[in-house]
């Protein structure tokens, strides 16, 4: 199995385009909702962001306050090193487990839906395939004012807040063109899919770790022989 990671821009299409790989049968995991996950009380992160930052970003039911917390950080870059120190194991650890259990279930790759994949970086060693949604920047403003009822200002202000999808598509490996007729892009998803579903780059490590099993079952056989000769 492979990882393939998903990511766009505001306004830009991706949640449409995520429908419909879950419609083809894929399976795709959202990190934010693991971020969020992780997080949560009785969680080794969710003690230690209280240790380093107090109980002043808690809720009254004991949950983060995002809003707080984020405050907390903001234009303070130690702060935030130290939150990412806190949060970025514990989510490496479940999307692992995550796909580990996909893997088992026989999928030849995974999404993973990453809104900073290129802006943080930290995520793009696991990657086999990167993919951005893009549209251009008249189409994406429109949809923003239209979808948040913003004002020209206020939706120019948001989208200059992220790495501008031009960036994102020179680094990505596919782009899927959200700029005109949904129909269009829908195919795209479908035929990107399809290339996906054809690689064979998911078997090497499949193959991998059944030579691996099939290794440990021979020792642990012998290993039976010789403590039991009569068998």
């Amino acid at each position: 199995m492979f990882l393939v990671g998903l990511t766009g821009g505001i306004a830009s299409g991706k949640s449409s385009v995520i429908q419909v790989f879950h419609q083809l049968g894929c399976v795709v995991i959202d990190v934010d909702v693991i971020a969020r996950h992780v997080v949560q009380p009785g969680y080794p992160a969710h003690q230690r962001i209280v240790e380093a930052f107090g109980t002043e970003v808690l809720l009254q039911d004991g949950n983060i306050n995002r809003k707080v917390l984020g405050d907390l950080i903001f234009n303070q870059p130690d702060r935030r090193q130290l939150l990412n120190s806190i949060t970025h194991p514990e989510i490496h650890k479940e999307m692992m487990k995550e796909t580990f259990k996909y893997f088992l279930c026989g999928y030849r790759y995974v999404i993973l839906d990453i809104p900073l994949l290129f802006e943080t970086k930290k995520l793009l060693k696991y990657m086999k395939h990167t993919v951005v949604v893009y549209c251009d920047r008249d189409t994406q403003l429109a949809r923003l004012m239209k979808r948040n009822n913003l004002n020209q200002e206020d939706a120019e202000a948001r989208i200059k807040a992220q790495l501008p999808l031009k960036d994102k598509v020179r680094m990505a490996n596919h782009v899927l063109d959200n700029s005109g007729e949904w129909s269009i892009t829908e195919h795209q998803v479908i035929l990107l899919h399809a290339k996906l579903e054809r690689s064979l780059e998911y078997l090497p490590l499949r193959l991998g770790v059944l030579t691996g099993l099939a290794v440990i079952v021979s020792l642990l056989y012998l290993f039976i022989r010789y403590l039991l000769p009569s068998l």
